[in-house]
């Protein structure tokens, strides 16, 4: 073969090997992220009855397949500008799970004393379930309390196991039977008419929930509105048609000046702003308020922060 046919042929064999050397760095990124794989594999099925027993309460399925339990401190006398906090408005610890293909994700909210912040975090770590806020949610409230964030992924029962071994440290009471509180005193159908969203009664408290419309993901799982995503707004009657407020908006960093500003002009105080989690995207901010008034004038108020936001839209007006 002629000298130039052999050096074209090494030539075109040599760029074919360096096109392929090019390639191949993006095609290992593409199999190397877990995230993607994570979110394409089935979940397992997971026995809630063990992770109950490994709580020590029982729990409640939520949409979304999400199964979350509740730890009321009750044990806590708190008051907040003479206001008794009821554990429904602002003092219920919680953990809720969701199954993914190696196990589960876990995220909940614990309330805690100043003197329990410590104990509870190491015991907390010491399970490897991180933190991922430490914080204030309302002002002016004696004694202090503090709310701490979490998250566990991996096996249910040993997440359920550590959480069980941190909330032990506190005086958080066993589970008991919910207390019978009568009517609230307020108009709830009034209040879910101006704010285009149902709640419930419980506790006590009237809670309203609403979900944003964007699909919340974290490490490559969608995470529902129902592991603590959704706005949280909840109405403690206070007496003659009035009602302490409290709960969190969810919002974007474009949303944040916007739904203050509707929250003031409707004088209802901003009381911390913060992060909930560490990896979400998008990424969320969480607004909490509070406010004693009218609960209707409240509720107008709520509605125009609600408007604000990118939040799924109910009926009302």
């Amino acid at each position: 073969m002629p000298r130039a046919a052999i050096m074209l042929l090494l030539g075109g064999a040599i760029q074919s090997a360096a096109c392929s050397t090019e390639t191949t760095p993006d095609r290992t990124a593409g199999a190397a992220e877990p995230s993607a794989e994570v979110a394409s594999t089935p979940a397992r099925q997971i026995d809630w009855k063990t992770v109950e027993q490994a709580m020590g309460r029982t729990g409640v399925l939520q949409p979304g397949d999400v199964y979350r339990f509740s730890m009321p401190r009750s044990d806590l006398t708190v008051t907040v500008q003479g206001v008794r906090l009821r554990p429904a408005l602002a003092l219920g610890s919680w953990i809720a799970f969701k199954a993914t293909s190696d196990g589960a994700m876990a995220m909940g909210d614990l309330v805690l004393t100043e003197s329990e912040i410590a104990p509870v975090m190491s015991r907390l770590q010491e399970a490897g379930i991180e933190q991922t806020a430490v914080h204030h949610h309302v002002l002016h409230e004696t004694p202090r309390v503090l709310y701490m964030h979490v998250h566990g992924h991996g096996d249910p029962v040993k997440i359920a196991e550590g959480v069980r071994a941190a909330v032990d440290l506190t005086s958080t009471p066993p589970p008991t039977t919910p207390e019978s509180v009568g009517e609230l005193g307020l108009d709830t159908a009034q209040i879910a008419g101006i704010l285009g969203h149902r709640g419930r009664a419980n506790g006590g408290v009237y809670q309203v929930s609403v979900p944003r419309v964007e699909i919340i993901r974290a490490g490559g799982l969608e995470i529902p509105p129902s592991m603590g995503l959704g706005t949280a707004i909840n109405f403690q009657p206070t007496g003659g048609g009035r009602a302490a407020i409290t709960g969190d908006f969810v919002v974007l960093a474009s949303e944040v000046n916007v739904v203050i500003r509707a929250l003031r002009e409707s004088g209802i105080e901003v009381t911390s702003l913060h992060n909930h989690l560490l990896t979400e995207e998008p990424r969320l901010f969480f607004m909490h308020f509070w406010a004693n008034d009218d609960a209707e004038r409240l509720a107008r108020g709520l509605r125009s922060a609600l408007n604000a936001t990118n939040s799924q839209r109910g009926s009302g007006r």
